[in-house]
């Protein structure tokens, strides 16, 4: 199996991954430099940085990359360390770079209105690929939304069951009234998706949510929504406030959000 095209297809699928590569190699080594160990998120691998005890140390710090989204770079002393003389090791100092492969981050952007028309183009010049639902087709086309990777003019339910959504996909709620942004999140809360964003004052989010939990659905579950939806810049204009929530994914992409349950900026902390 190639290991590039493995990249490709773990990004493509939703899929996290870290590769290790021998970036430098002193003495004798039972592998060569440039050679690579792919470790998928359910610790399945690809390729071999040389086998033994190395290797499993090597396996065992690309899991932790794969959780801490943050690259590592290792050195093994072949010659001073009899804990990695396993038979297979000649000898030397080998040095290894572990870096993260993290999917496309999918936004999925549900209302296709004046606010979403900038929202797609910040998106994807930061590196989103844009999904657009709405369940106008004069809206939702791809004459507004060129830049998008997908378009959905339908109603809410029944493109619900179309998406598929992982741990990597971001979500905003922008439609044109509050019971469509209410079905959303009502389905939004179920998902795996790991950033969920809703436009709207604190009362509309509020009352939102309380409707939502006369419903059933746990509060627990409302943890991962940021509402109201971006960084607090004083945003006014569509293109402004495009900004502020790009601005909001991105530090939860990076993982630079302060580091609190509930988060400051989810619904659990304003209700």
């Amino acid at each position: 199996m190639d290991i590039y095209e493995e990249i490709t297809r773990l990004r493509n699928s939703g899929i996290k991954a870290a590769l290790a590569t021998i970036v430098n190699v002193r003495g004798s080594i039972p592998s060569f430099e440039s050679a690579k160990l792919l470790v998928r998120e359910d610790g399945s691998i690809v390729g071999t940085v040389g086998g033994g005890c190395v290797e499993a140390e090597v396996w065992a710090a690309a899991r932790q990359v794969i959780q801490e989204e943050k690259p590592r770079k290792l050195t093994f002393d072949l010659n001073n360390d009899p804990s990695y003389d396993t038979g297979l090791l000649c000898g030397g100092t080998v040095e290894v770079f572990v870096e993260p492969i993290l999917p496309t981050p999918f936004l999925y952007i549900f209302g296709a209105g004046h606010v979403s028309l900038s929202l797609s183009k910040v998106a994807t010049v930061a590196g989103f690929s844009t999904i657009i639902v709405d369940d106008r087709d004069t809206y939702a086309n791809r004459e507004r939304f060129p830049e998008a990777a997908e378009i959905y003019a339908d109603d809410y339910e029944k493109v619900f069951d179309r998406l598929l959504p992982n741990s990597s996909s971001f979500l905003i709620a922008v439609t044109r009234g509050h019971r469509d942004d209410m079905r959303v999140l009502r389905w939004a809360v179920g998902t795996a998706t790991r950033y969920v964003g809703m436009i709207g004052s604190k009362r509309k989010v509020l009352e939102i949510v309380k409707h939502l939990e006369q419903e059933g659905i746990p509060r627990s579950q409302f943890g991962r929504v940021h509402a109201p939806v971006g960084l607090a810049i004083g945003a006014v204009t569509p293109e402004e406030i495009a900004v502020s929530v790009v601005a909001e994914m991105i530090a939860v992409r990076r993982n630079a959000l302060q580091d609190a349950k509930p988060h400051p900026k989810s619904i659990l902390a304003i209700s």
